[in-house]
């Protein structure tokens, strides 16, 4: 089963809150969406070919957390001490973007960067969460390009405006349950304009989802539809107008993304 935030208007924004009466709840079923009432409870009996719906990003998280340095190669490659504990950092939700949407390349940055990662989200309230309850808190997983202009994140020396611009966080293109996947063996992959830049195992993360859970939710509360993107592994690099990104994790899926300019 897959998970879907959909329109039948293939000009909404992915910025456009569950609030719009034009967004919809589905789940895909052999390129077909059925649609759902109550996030993906019950179905309304009404469907589509996958084809002819615009797919949203497929949660509306109140928050968007990230965890950066969370392997070790990446740590390296970027001359950072591997880290004794989780780094975070929010990205606000201004800056979804779904499956299919251009990354829109600032005119304020000299260079942006992919990273691909395993994005999870939330499927009820948390709030202090031990590491051995975390499981029981996830909804699914997604895939997450955590978009960064390098540039401004050495000369900032924190990240929120080289991780905030509009369009540096596409998501999707659905969620997948958390009991139809086991991250010990699933592969995550990054393409740019069909050359293989990333690849890892998820069981490389230095911090488990579980520990990125229990770590955030001592901090912050978080509400069911908010993401997680649980770190990138070693292989980033620059982005140029025209570049096409795809990140693919075995059992999730696969998030295809191009690159404008401003």
């Amino acid at each position: 089963m897959k998970l879907v935030r959909f329109t039948l208007d293939s000009s909404l924004p992915a910025t456009t809150p569950d609030t719009s009466p034009l967004v919809k709840y589905g789940v895909v079923e052999k390129d077909v969406v059925i649609e759902t009432r109550a996030g993906w409870v019950e179905r309304t009996g009404a469907e589509w070919p996958l084809a002819q719906v615009r797919l949203l990003p497929p949660c509306w998280p109140s928050k968007i957390v990230c965890v950066g340095r969370n392997y070790h190669e990446h740590a390296k490659e970027l001359g950072n001490p591997v880290p004794a504990e989780p780094v975070i950092f929010l990205k606000p939700p201004s800056a979804l973007s779904a499956h299919g949407d251009p990354v829109i390349y600032p005119a304020l940055a000299s260079r942006v960067d992919y990273e691909g990662e395993l994005g999870i989200v939330i499927g009820r309230r948390a709030k202090h969460v031990r590491p051995e309850e975390a499981p029981g808190y996830v909804l699914g997983y997604t895939c997450v390009n955590d978009v960064t202009a390098r540039d401004l994140q050495k000369k900032d020396g924190q990240w929120m405006r080289a991780k905030g611009f509009d369009t540096f966080c596409p998501v999707g293109p659905w969620i997948v349950p958390r009991q139809q996947l086991e991250l010990s063996q699933v592969h995550l992959r990054t393409w740019v304009n069909q050359q293989l830049r990333q690849e890892a195992k998820l069981d490389e993360m230095i911090f488990s989802p579980a520990e990125i859970i229990a770590y955030v939710t001592a901090v912050m509360t978080l509400e069911p539809g908010d993401l997680i993107a649980t770190g990138t592994p070693a292989g980033v690099g620059p982005l140029a107008p025209g570049d096409f990104v795809r990140v693919e994790i075995e059992g999730v899926g696969v998030l295809e993304n191009r690159v404008l300019a401003p």
